[in-house]
C-alpha cells in the first residue's frame, strides 16, 4: 500500500504516513459492493413475466376460436387447419403459463426458478429475435457457477 499524497510505500499496520505524516484511512470501498447476479436476477423475472404475458395473448385468442367443434374458418380450408391451429394456440398457452410461473419463482427467489428459467432460456433460443435475447441473456446471468452459489445463497436468505 502507498500514500496517496506522496507515494511513499506504507508498512501494513501505519496510521501515518512515515514520508509526510498524513493521516492513513482504511481502504474503504466508494460503493457498496453487490453480488453480481442481485439485480440481474429481478430483472430477469420480470422479463420473463412480460414475455409469457405477450405469448399468453395469442393463446387465449387462438384455443376459443380453433377449440374442438369449432368451425371459424370457410369450409374450403382442410380440417387439419383447425387442429393445427388449436395446437399452436395450446402450445403458446401452456408456455407462457409456465414463463410466468418461472419469472414469478425469479422474482421470489425460489430454489426451483433457476433451473426453470434455464430450461426456458434454452428453448427460447430459437425465438428469433427477442426470445433468443431473452435466451442467452438467461443463460449468461443464470449459468455460470458462481452464479448457482449466489442464488441459493439468496433463495436461502428470502
Amino acid at each position: 500500500m502507498y500514500c496517496d499524497r506522496c507515494g511513499t510505500q506504507l508498512p501494513q499496520s501505519a496510521t501515518y504516513c512515515p514520508g509526510c505524516g498524513k493521516a492513513v484511512e482504511a481502504a474503504m470501498p466508494l460503493t457498496p459492493t453487490r453480488r453480481r447476479i442481485a439485480g440481474h436476477v429481478r430483472l430477469l423475472g420480470i422479463f420473463w413475466m412480460a414475455w409469457s404475458a405477450i405469448h399468453l395473448i395469442p393463446g387465449l385468442i387462438l384455443v376459443p376460436i380453433f377449440g374442438v367443434g369449432m368451425h371459424f374458418l370457410p369450409p374450403e380450408v382442410p380440417g387439419f387447419v383447425h387442429g393445427i391451429l388449436g395446437a399452436i394456440g395450446m402450445v403458446l398457452l401452456a408456455g407462457s403459463i409456465i414463463g410466468l410461473i418461472a419469472g414469478w419463482g425469479l422474482l421470489q427467489r425460489a430454489p426451483w426458478a433457476r433451473m426453470l428459467a434455464l430450461v426456458l432460456g434454452v428453448l427460447n433460443l430459437l425465438h428469433v429475435p427477442f426470445g433468443t435475447a431473452l435466451g442467452i441473456y438467461t443463460l449468461w446471468v443464470l449459468l455460470p457457477a458462481d452464479a448457482e452459489q449466489e442464488y441459493n445463497a439468496e433463495s436461502r436468505a428470502v
